[in-house]
């Protein structure tokens, strides 16, 4: 398994400026493979404390926050030399360390020769109960499930990886049903790295669905075990309310559809636990693609997607019969897969801004409208290579966007006004940092 964020690891170690480093993501996104990864083929050793099963250790930072005195207690605890050039120091779990946060700070100011890595898959939820952040004395780097590329590679697919690495668009053709191949797989197994790792193994669709099963259990246990009481069974009407949403033909959040009658005030806080936690992605409306977007963005309009396409498709219970009929699994749901794989893969990618755009009643919409290395781009996407897209000319019409992108299964090509992007190659298209 290979993920990109590896070379992000490795140029925090070579930094002159480097400060511990807090890895966020969702659970079950591979924070700690990724974390132990680096340490394996980049130190000479790892010491590696999981606050949640180490729960001895869980008052290591209550005596005080000297970081040598801690550097003490992990020697004797694990028997190992700790030497600050080739060891690095891994605090999973932090939040279950009282104080741990915290101490980050001191391993900041007073030993910065040490390699400290802390993760925190609850860090979102943390900081809105009011726990003690070391503002400045960290850097941050966030870990989403795996992209199709990362897929691709996963699946002994390296040409077709390639292909993506080097933007070789002319190359498509060729193997475009190979990629539209693969692309259903994704759809059906998504980028989980348990699920994926699973199916190289075993080829058992079945066991697919049983995992994902799994891991949609162990967020809903999150619920109960980590929310407010209070909002727990809000939580679970929009999280169950999601693939209802998304089915719709406008899938703006209705809170109608999570409980009849509800209002905004009733669901905020379940929908910002839900999004800080990285299980939901959200994206706003715009009401004029200018710079920078986020000033034009309304926030009584946005849309919530799951974080993985194939968490989408377990929810929503698609069968795997899906996968050997034509398209159907594109078009599935008015589409909700396909956006919603454009949607993660641009958050992978690490666009500036994901929002998105109708006007004022409605009438017209574009599916993405993303700003991304100074520019702004209007993203269409279309699950079949049905190309009518009469609300994606208006708006080009309107706004004059230097660049429009048409999302679909038809070749690439560009066109008068537009750009017709394979959704195969959509993170591929904007990600530079492969």
């Amino acid at each position: 398994m290979y993920r990109i964020k590896i070379k992000s690891l490795i140029d925090w170690k070579l930094s002159k400026s480097r400060k511990p480093l807090i890895v966020q993501g969702a659970r079950q996104v591979g924070k700690t493979w990724l974390i132990k990864e680096f340490g394996k083929t980049e130190f000479r050793q790892t010491v590696y404390i999981n606050f949640e099963n180490e729960t001895q250790l869980q008052n290591i930072f209550l005596q005080d926050l000297n970081p040598q005195r801690i550097i003490s207690t992990l020697e004797a605890f694990f028997q190992v030399k700790i030497d600050a050039s080739n060891t690095l120091i891994v605090f999973d779990e932090i939040q279950s360390a009282t104080k741990g946060l915290t101490a980050l700070k001191y391993f900041c100011e007073d030993a910065p020769e040490y390699f400290v890595i802390a993760s925190d898959s609850l860090l979102g939820m943390n900081l809105h109960n009011k726990v003690s952040f070391p503002v400045g004395k960290v850097s941050f780097l966030y870990l989403y499930p795996m992209n199709f590329y990362e897929f691709l590679l996963a699946m002994g697919e390296k040409g077709l990886a390639q292909i993506l690495e080097k933007k070789q668009w002319d190359m498509l053709p060729v193997f475009k049903e190979y990629f539209k191949e693969k692309l259903k797989y994704y759809f059906f197994i998504g980028g989980m790295p348990e699920v994926v790792v699973n199916f190289v193994e075993n080829r058992d669709w079945q066991q697919v669905r049983i995992i994902q099963n799994q891991i949609l259990n162990t967020y809903e246990n999150d619920f109960s075990k980590h929310a407010p009481y209070e909002i727990i069974p809000r939580l679970n009407m929009v999280w169950d309310s999601i693939p209802a949403q998304l089915a719709k033909e406008n899938k703006k959040f209705v809170y109608g559809v999570a409980k009849e009658g509800a209002r905004a005030k009733d669901f905020e806080l379940a929908i910002q636990w839900l999004v800080s936690s990285g299980i939901l992605l959200k994206t706003f409306r715009i009401s004029k693609p200018s710079m920078p977007l986020i000033a034009y963005q309304d926030m009584s309009a946005f849309k919530l997607f799951f974080n993985d396409v194939g968490l989408l498709a377990a929810k929503s219970r698609l069968d795997a019969k899906t996968l050997v009929d034509g398209n159907a699994l594109f078009e599935e749901y008015k589409g909700a897969l396909t956006e919603q794989f454009v949607m993660q893969q641009l958050k992978a990618a690490e666009i500036d801004y994901i929002g998105y755009w109708t006007n004022e009643k409605s009438t017209n919409e574009v599916d993405f409208v993303i700003q991304h290395e100074g520019e702004i781009t209007p993203i269409e996407v279309k699950a079949a290579e049905n190309l009518q897209a009469k609300s994606f000319k208006f708006f080009y019409e309107k706004y004059k966007p230097q660049t429009a992108i048409r999302a679909s299964l038809s070749d690439y090509r560009k066109e008068t006004w537009l750009t017709n992007v394979p959704l195969y190659i959509i993170g591929n298209y904007f990600n530079n940092h492969l």
